[in-house]
């Protein structure tokens, strides 16, 4: 089955852009230009993943990316022409996977929108063909291959990255991960100097398994990492 992309910004060059390197990549599209639209597609069409843009009139991109948390975990690829660390955290903080600073090579685009798909328990074989592979800690139920988080029967709704990050960290009790090696191991990446991204994640994590759970799960060793006790 195809995949359809919801390509969101008021700039129709953009969007128009984005759309002819992504239908060559095999996807279907669906541009729209404001927030509120964005909101009615995800209503009305089968949407795999959204690439939003932050600066637009009206409802932006940031309320956009927090309207759909309250009920989805679609992976969402962020975009803005803002370069300072602190949108990036901001723009992740409202629930994005994904940031990538305008102007961006369009081939770029295609792969981080490739690579969010693959960790998207929907469209990621390999983790359907997982059979059992439930990890029990702490009174959670971690399963992978439904990539769910349950505490007494009640569903703890994850990003993709969120859960892997989880995942994670269940895997290997008591032992503690580094920022760095969390980003190569979840994102696949190079890790880069002022790189963010993990502690905004962990942050996110850490807030709504606390909300469920009432006590934190994830522990900070300062100056070293992360870890889940024994």
């Amino acid at each position: 089955m195809t995949k359809t992309i919801l390509v969101v910004d008021d700039d129709k060059e953009i969007t128009h852009l984005i759309s002819i390197y992504l239908k060559n990549e095999g996807f279907q599209i669906r541009q729209v230009h404001d927030g509120e639209e964005a909101l009615t597609a995800l209503k009305e069409d089968e949407i795999s993943l959204i690439v939003l843009d932050i600066m637009m009139p009206g409802m932006d991109g940031m309320e956009v990316c927090r309207k759909v948390r309250e009920t989805s975990v679609i992976p969402i690829l962020m975009l803005s022409a803002k370069t300072q660390d602190m949108d990036k955290i901001l723009g992740l903080m409202s629930g994005a996977d994904d940031y990538l600073i305008k102007p961006f090579n369009p081939m770029e685009l295609a792969a981080r929108v490739k690579s969010l798909l693959r960790r998207s328990l929907q469209y990621n074989p390999e983790l359907k063909a997982v059979s059992g592979h439930v990890l029990n800690i702490h009174g959670i139920e971690i399963n992978k291959m439904s990539h769910q988080v349950f505490s007494n029967g009640h569903d703890i709704p994850l990003t993709s990255r969120e859960f892997e990050i989880l995942y994670l960290l269940a895997q290997h009790p008591g032992r503690v991960f580094g920022a760095e090696e969390i980003f190569q191991l979840v994102w696949k990446e190079k890790y880069y100097l002022s790189n963010n991204t993990v502690m905004v994640h962990i942050s996110n994590l850490r807030d709504k398994l606390e909300k469920e759970l009432g006590y934190k799960l994830i522990q900070t060793v300062w100056g070293v990492g992360y870890k889940i006790e024994k």
